[in-house]
């Protein structure tokens, strides 16, 4: 199976290559975070971007969706927020008689949610069925949303006067979570090239199609994951549960997501089958925000991302690879 899936595996890195070149025109000295970004979509997954107001987090979801030319929507979310307000609303239709539906800003295939932490746990919880099922149910009534589907939600790390904390069961739903950070200094004087006179984002065009995007989507699910690797993932996973500065592990959702982010990373490297610095690569990114510390542990200034390393070095890893 690798060596039949080693060819579109090359297609599926010339086509992530074009895309992130094609972003990175607009988000620069940032082909890293751009890179992730990508990866998470096309591991069908979620992305929580924390960072400070103006680094690009709108610009960068912007830029997602105009490269793949697909439908964008954004929520900018606030206290007085309703669910309806997100997902949509059945309107009562006086011609008809009837009620009809009008979809919320949730009906698109990348949905950027601003400011995730200033809405209501109501408000927030009507995300939670979009971001697991692909759907959302209005009044009883079941609406799938169209493939290829990503949430993109932001929030500010610094100010938390009027926000409301992301509980557990969403964050676990998020597949990554990143930052974007300052840009370098370099990379900040082409910035300032780039966007003195006008909007960076009216250079760039789609360079896919969605019909294209939905193929590497379903590629990377093809891609080849050794069961010794297999084994490793859920050796990671029992260490993180066993870990004695933790209070809460790895979900089996957690060991789901980092296996799909593994193999559309090795798919992106023009791999059709999966080593262990694609797990270790991914792991922080894709485990740092579901674990939790103890109490203890936090008074000791320790974080998940150094237990996550801690478990990494202690963890054996697979001598062999199998393809």
């Amino acid at each position: 199976m690798a060596r039949q899936t080693a060819e579109p595996a090359a297609e599926f890195a010339d086509a992530f290559s074009t895309i992130v070149d094609n972003i990175e025109r607009v988000i620069q000295g940032k082909i890293e975070v751009i890179q992730l970004t990508l990866l998470c979509l096309l591991a069908e997954g979620r992305l929580l971007v924390e960072d400070v107001p103006g680094v690009g987090k709108t610009s960068l979801a912007k830029a997602l969706a105009a490269s793949i030319k697909c439908s964008f929507g954004r929520v900018q979310f606030t206290p007085d927020l309703l669910p309806s307000d997100v997902v949509g609303v059945n309107v009562f239709n006086r011609e008809t008689s009837d009620f009809e539906y009008r979809p919320g800003p949730i009906f698109a295939n990348i949905v950027l949610g601003d400011e995730i932490n200033r809405a209501s746990p109501k408000t927030q919880s009507a995300l939670l069925e979009a971001m697991a099922e692909n759907q959302v149910t209005v009044d009883g009534t079941t609406y799938r949303l169209e493939s290829p589907f990503m949430v993109i939600a932001t929030q500010n790390p610094i100010e938390h006067e009027g926000t409301y904390p992301l509980p557990e069961s969403q964050l676990d739903r998020f597949l990554m979570r990143i930052s974007i950070g300052y840009p370098a200094h370099d990379a900040e004087l082409e910035m300032l090239d780039t966007h003195g006179d006008h909007d960076a984002l009216e250079d760039i065009s789609a360079v896919v199609s969605v019909s294209d995007l939905q193929s590497m989507i379903a590629l990377s699910r093809t891609i080849h994951l050794a069961p010794s690797l297999k084994s490793y993932l859920v050796e990671l996973a029992d260490a993180t549960r066993r870990h004695p500065r933790l209070a809460v592990g790895m979900s089996p959702r957690a060991s789901l997501n980092l296996q799909r982010a593994a193999r559309t990373r090795a798919a992106a490297a023009g791999r059709s089958y999966v080593v262990p610095d694609d797990i270790k690569a991914l792991a922080e990114t894709v485990l740092s925000h579901r674990l939790v510390v103890t109490p203890e542990a936090q008074l000791a200034g320790l974080h998940s991302a150094d237990v996550i390393g801690e478990v990494l070095r202690t963890v054996p890893v697979p001598s062999t690879r199998a393809r």
